[in-house]
């Protein structure tokens, strides 16, 4: 059964702001399978500090001859939106299961023998003056925080 369509803006925010971070963690997830520091791709979904920790990350794995496969399993929920009336940010809590987004060396071998697992992610969404929304800053939390 599809999902009710989305009529107030506060409904409308929580989708856009949630597709915003989900889609900033799949393309950071393609962007790490060559540690594509410069993905131009990455700025739809994240700007400012966000976008800085992702693209930071990113040319460390390059530097360090790093890339990743798969990517995360997302589990997003929106904890405010503010203000309800007319919303320009969005804070959202995520579970993020890592454990099929694991680090590789160049020739292949698996970078540690850590297993990946889930993570607890803080994150806030913006509105932008171009109508999109995108992930402004992030934290992550240790293995098993959630």
């Amino acid at each position: 059964m599809p999902s009710p369509k989305a009529t107030s803006p506060a409904d409308i925010a929580r989708q856009d702001a949630v597709a915003a971070y989900v889609g900033m963690w799949k393309a950071d997830a393609q962007a790490s399978h060559t540690s594509d520091w410069q993905a131009t791709y990455l700025s739809r979904y994240a700007s400012g500090d966000a976008l800085q920790v992702l693209t930071g990350d990113l040319y460390a794995d390059h530097l360090n001859g790093l890339v990743a496969k798969g990517e995360p399993v997302n589990h997003p929920r929106v904890t405010s939106v503010n203000p309800p009336g007319a919303p320009t940010s969005v804070r959202i809590e995520d579970c993020a299961d890592g454990r099929n987004w694991l680090q590789y060396r160049a020739d292949g071998s698996l970078l540690d023998d850590t297993p990946g697992g889930t993570r607890r992610i803080l994150a806030e969404a913006q509105l932008h003056t171009d109508g999109l929304w995108r992930v402004t800053q992030f934290g992550v939390g240790d293995l098993a925080s959630c």
